[in-house]
């Protein structure tokens, strides 16, 4: 039997991500996020939700731009460091050991350790209590070649060696239990 839990309760797992926000290299934050998602394919955009109080959040504000790096294992540390250090303080970029790369579509940099990177636009900010939703539009997609399948010129998430974030940890992800559909899938 289920029993009524209500104290904290959230959503779990959450894709832990690095933001980059800012005008260019030279002025630039990480925040890490996992209050994040797709919220719809076509146009294809996705949401982050920021706390007012960060550093990052009046940068997005100002700029209405951002990018979402996907994390790894290879960098869970600095992923983590992103999230509990301010930008106001210090350097994020230099002392969590990424580099930034120019912005493709967008003026802000993307994490070249990142396996994907998704630039985005803000088309609305939504207060939304502790934390206000950024919905963006996706303008450009930066994937790391070494992580395309050749076949498919799919992204190989499970090579990428991604992470999660849930009830204060952060997780790797297992393997691929099955694609969209198997469980109907015709046999041969």
């Amino acid at each position: 039997m289920k029993q009524i839990w209500r104290s904290g309760t959230q959503l779990y797992p959450l894709p832990a991500v690095l933001v980059s926000c800012g005008s260019s290299v030279d002025d630039s934050n990480l925040i890490t996020v996992a209050w994040t998602g797709t919220i719809c394919s076509d146009p294809a955009m996705l949401y982050i939700s920021v706390r007012p109080g960060r550093h990052s959040y009046e940068i997005i504000k100002r700029e209405m731009e951002f990018t979402v790096n996907l994390t790894t294992e290879a960098i869970c540390r600095a992923t983590d460091w992103c999230g509990v250090r301010s930008g106001r303080d210090c350097d994020k970029w230099k002392e969590a050991g990424l580099t930034p790369v120019p912005g493709v579509a967008v003026g802000c940099p993307h994490v070249a350790e990142s396996p994907l990177s998704i630039e985005c636009r803000v088309k609305s900010i939504v207060p939304l209590g502790t934390h206000h939703m950024f919905i963006a539009e996706v303008v450009d997609v930066l994937a790391d070649e070494k992580y395309m399948d050749p076949q498919t010129g799919a992204f190989d998430m499970e090579r990428a060696g991604l992470i999660a974030y849930s009830h204060g940890g952060y997780y790797s992800l297992g393997q691929k239990l099955g694609k969209f559909g198997f469980s109907v899938q015709k046999k041969k």
